[in-house]
């Protein structure tokens, strides 16, 4: 697989260094990507370069992941407008261990390839090098005019930042110069990777090892994800979309990737999953034929929700987006966990009972309008019951005096109520 052409067919490349494409072409080549560390779990913002390591690895050559915590002790100023908060050791090792194993799904860490995926933190040589000995042996290689002409120096300086530019992170240019040099030297490592605005540090480092070891390296950028809407990828109302299933649950995750548009699912799948060029061709002319059932989301978020989580929590997802209209949807929800059944109904009314009451048991009447206010009165529960409109755990209901107790709780604690079609509330028993 030639690894450049792949990632243009994909919209992957955005910048390149020229002589990268034949250096490729000479040998196995060993590219880095920096990963901030900042968090305990990667967000779906990292995976474009998390993708180009994988498409890098699949092509036969070796990928790097630098995990920041030296420079995300600092913070990058690209595109920022202001510093960002700095982290302790204790905590960047946490996050560390964390990526990596978020990392293994994408990348073979473990075989004895000779391509196999290393995982290195520039907190390991940045942290005994003495401020001394860093300027006396990196910073008189670099001058500061060259520094200023960066797109991150000249915005954070041009007044677009409230508080100007530190020292601290006007420096971060030649410590993520540094890393390049490092990796080098001591890695072997001739390229590096990242998002556009990237390519500013990334050329820092180039220039570094030219100057130092007299040596080529090479750069390669990929173009920053836009939404179709102009807004930000990877956002949603309540923030990032997480790799961790215990920040964005499976549900959530596959029900992001299901809800693009159909201008942003034509370019996701080339860039977030592994499908090919004729497959990916198939779908978008069948999508062309039937926009309604919406093959490029629904193949999209399969196949990025089992790579990041797996196939049974691909299943599960699934399952649950069936829920308000299936008819094994009670089935479905005493199967269902905790954190799924909350954001399937994300956003429904809620009411608390106090478990005593379950307990001892209640007429659903009574629940329905003393305990929980889902009805105004027990007249119109009634009528409604009789005609067919009231359901408890998507189970029709008959008769407004049965019994509520314990064996009707999901998951130990909720109760579904539905009045009418579209009415849901969550009854929450505490």
């Amino acid at each position: 697989m030639n690894f450049v052409e792949e990632l243009k067919w994909r919209g992957m490349v955005h910048d390149m260094m020229p002589g990268t494409e034949e250096q490729l072409a000479k040998e196995m080549t060993s590219a880095y990507v920096g990963i901030d560390p900042t968090a305990d779990s990667l967000h779906i913002g990292h995976l474009v370069s998390v993708m180009m390591l994988k498409h890098f690895q699949n092509a036969g050559h070796r990928p790097i992941a630098l995990v920041g915590g030296a420079t995300g002790m600092i913070g990058d100023p690209s595109m920022k407008s202001q510093e960002r908060v700095l982290i302790d050791e204790v905590t960047l090792r946490h996050n560390q261990e964390c990526i990596k194993k978020q990392l293994a799904k994408f990348l073979d860490f473990d075989s004895d390839a000779p391509n196999h995926a290393e995982l290195v933190n520039n907190y390991d040589w940045m942290k005994d090098y003495s401020f001394l000995n860093f300027i006396r042996d990196i910073g008189k290689h670099i001058t500061v005019n060259y520094m200023m002409a960066k797109d991150s120096v000249k915005k954070r300086l041009g007044g677009e930042a409230q508080h100007g530019m530190s020292f601290t992170e006007f420096s971060y240019q030649l410590l993520q110069g540094y890393d390049f040099l490092y990796l080098y030297r001591n890695k072997n490592c001739r390229l590096q990777m990242g998002g556009s605005d990237q390519w500013g540090n990334i050329t820092t480092g180039t220039e570094l090892i030219r100057r130092t070891e007299g040596g080529d390296a090479f750069a390669l950028t990929c173009p920053l994800i836009t939404k179709a809407d102009g807004k930000k990828f990877g956002k949603t109302e309540t923030g990032n979309v997480w790799l961790d299933p215990k920040r964005t649950s499976p549900y959530k995750f596959y029900q992001f990737w299901l809800n693009v548009s159909d201008e942003d699912a034509e370019k996701y799948i080339k860039i977030f999953t592994m499908l090919t060029q004729e497959e990916i061709a198939a779908l978008v002319a069948e999508q062309a034929e039937n926009p309604g059932l919406r093959p490029i989301q629904k193949r999209l978020a399969k196949e990025i929700t089992i790579m990041v989580h797996s196939e049974a929590d691909y299943e599960a997802a699934v399952e649950a987006s069936q829920i308000l209209f299936s008819n094994k949807a009670q089935e479905i929800l005493h199967k269902i966990d905790e954190d799924t059944l909350l954001s399937v109904f994300e956003g429904v009314p809620q009411f608390e009972v106090d478990k005593s009451v379950i307990e001892t048991g209640v007429s659903l009447v009574n629940l329905l309008t003393d305990n929980a206010a889902v009805f105004a009165s027990k007249g119109e529960m009634r009528k409604l019951t009789q005609g067919g409109g009231v359901a408890i755990n998507k189970e029709k209901v008959a008769d407004p005096n049965m019994v509520i107790d314990s064996s009707y709780l999901l998951n130990g604690k909720y109760i579904l109520a539905q009045r009418g079609k579209k009415n849901y509330y969550l009854i929450i028993v505490k």
